[in-house]
């Protein structure tokens, strides 16, 4: 009766797996079609584009305190050359500092972003859940990400479904397969 069961149980689940619904698609692609990722871009541009002026502005400095500091060299004391380079160090300290601050691992521009774009991934994710729900998938994958998917097929990609759902679709569109 046991063995019975079992067979049976197995055979069941067999049968589950075998109807589960799987889908992709490609997030990149998907979120680069809406208008709030590309504003997002475009303002971290612009943050990007000042900080990186700042810091250039601030190497500009540096670099006229040592273009000073070599044409001086000659006439200044130890003390004094001593000074000017630490001076100058420290300079170079701050300098560093500001760029990871600005630029680093979870520095200002990669809390920028998250900031910015946020809300169009979490628009994004509704979305495919929505999809998900509606068409009964059991999985969704994303091609965009670390998964490798050697082989896809069309049939099964619900990118254009997805920009549907956002209310960015044209039925029309084909999702490129270049990669």
């Amino acid at each position: 009766m046991k063995k019975i069961c079992l067979a049976l149980f197995l055979t069941l689940a067999s049968l589950m797996a075998w109807s589960q619904k799987f889908g992709y698609i490609d997030s990149e692609y998907i979120i680069s079609q809406m208008p709030e990722y590309k504003k997002a871009q475009t303002e971290l541009n612009q943050f990007s584009l000042k900080w990186q002026k700042e810091l250039e502005e601030k190497q500009s400095k540096i670099d006229k305190m040592k273009e000073e500091f070599q044409a001086e060299e000659i006439l200044l004391t130890d003390d004094m050359r001593k000074e000017r380079l630490d001076t100058i160090a420290a300079h170079e300290g701050k300098l560093r500092d500001l760029q990871r601050n600005y630029f680093g691992f979870k520095g200002m521009l990669y809390l920028k972003r998250q900031e910015l774009v946020k809300p169009a991934q979490d628009k994004l994710f509704a979305a495919v859940e929505k999809v998900a729900k509606k068409e009964k998938y059991a999985i969704i994958f994303d091609k965009a990400g670390e998964l490798v998917m050697v082989y896809t097929d069309p049939a099964h990609d619900c990118s254009d479904k997805v920009l549907e759902a956002l209310g960015l679709g044209d039925k029309n569109d084909v999702v490129p397969t270049n990669k």
